[in-house]
C-alpha cells in the first residue's frame, strides 16, 4: 500500500447543527413547558375566555327584551306572556336570555382562546392552519343557531304545544321554555363547530378518518347523550331532531377529516 493511500480515511460525519432557540420556539415550544406552566397557560386563556363571556352577557342585558319577545314567537296566538313560577323566575330567564346573546357574541374568542392553548405545541405552518380556522369555525356556529332556530324549532314547539291536547293543556313556564329554547340554540350552534375543529386538527395530524369510523358507535352514544341533555324530553320526536344533524355532521366530519388527512401527508412528503 503506497504511502498517500494510507493516509486517506473516510471524513468523520459532522454532527447537524443544534437549533437555535428562537427556532425551537418557532417548531413547537409548546412541548418544552411544564405541568405548571401549562396550568399557568390554562388559567390565562379561561380568564379571557370569562372575560369575554361578561363582557357578551353585559351587552346582552341591553338587548334581552326585544330578543326575548323574538324568541316566544313561536308560541301559539294567546300565548304571548309566560308564566313565572317564583319570585326570581323572572329574572332568572331574563338573564338566561342575556347569556345566550353573550355566549353567541363571546364565540369568537372563546374559540380562539381554546385554540391558542393547543397552539404553543404546534409548529408555525400548523399555527397559521389554526388561526385561519377561527372565522370559519365562528360561521358555522352562527349556521348551527339559524338552523336550530328556523329548522328544529318550529316542528319541536308545534309537537309540543299540541301533544295529547284535548287531554293536557300546554302551559309552560319562563325558565322551562327558554332553558329548553337557548340550550338548543347554542348547543346546535357549537355542534355545527365539529367538522371543522375535526378538519383542522387532521391538518395537523392529531386525528384520522380511520379513527373517527373505528369510533362511530361512541359518535352514537355520545348523540344521544348529547339530545338528552339538550332536549330534556322522553319524547322521540325531539330527541330525533336533534340526533340526526348531528349524527350527520359526525359523517361530515369523518369526509373532511380524510382530505385533510390526504392533504396534510401531501404537505409533509
Amino acid at each position: 500500500m503506497t504511502p498517500g493511500l494510507k493516509n486517506l480515511r473516510p471524513a468523520k460525519p459532522t454532527p447537524p447543527a443544534k437549533p437555535e432557540p428562537e427556532e425551537m420556539l418557532d417548531e413547537g415550544a409548546g412541548a418544552q413547558m411544564s405541568l405548571w406552566d401549562h396550568l399557568d397557560e390554562l388559567r390565562r386563556r379561561l380568564t379571557w375566555a370569562v372575560l369575554a363571556l361578561v363582557i357578551g352577557t353585559s351587552i346582552g342585558i341591553a338587548v334581552a327584551r326585544p330578543v326575548l319577545l323574538y324568541l316566544i314567537e313561536p308560541l301559539p296566538d294567546g300565548a304571548q306572556r309566560l308564566q313565572t313560577l317564583g319570585p326570581t323566575e323572572g329574572v332568572i330567564a331574563y338573564f338566561r336570555v342575556a347569556m345566550l346573546i353573550g355566549g353567541i357574541l363571546a364565540i369568537p374568542m372563546i374559540t380562539y382562546q381554546v385554540l391558542a392553548f393547543i397552539v404553543p405545541g404546534l409548529t408555525r405552518r400548523e399555527r397559521r392552519i389554526v388561526f385561519l380556522s377561527i372565522t370559519p369555525i365562528t360561521l358555522l356556529f352562527l349556521v348551527g343557531v339559524l338552523f336550530a332556530w328556523f329548522i328544529m324549532v318550529p316542528p319541536a314547539i308545534d309537537f309540543l304545544q299540541n301533544f295529547q291536547n284535548d287531554l293536557l293543556k300546554a302551559e309552560w313556564t319562563a325558565d322551562q321554555y327558554l332553558g329548553f329554547i337557548t340550550a338548543l340554540i347554542f348547543w346546535m350552534g357549537v355542534a355545527f363547530e365539529t367538522p371543522l375543529v375535526f378538519f383542522v386538527l387532521s391538518l395537523v395530524g392529531m386525528v384520522t378518518a380511520g379513527v373517527l369510523i373505528r369510533n362511530w358507535r361512541i359518535a352514537v352514544v355520545g348523540a344521544s347523550v348529547a339530545a338528552a341533555v339538550i332536549t330534556p324530553t322522553v319524547d322521540p320526536v325531539n330527541m330525533a331532531l336533534v340526533i340526526a344533524p348531528l349524527l350527520v355532521l359526525y359523517v361530515l366530519s369523518i369526509v373532511l377529516v380524510y382530505f385533510g388527512a390526504r392533504f396534510n401527508r401531501g404537505e409533509t412528503a
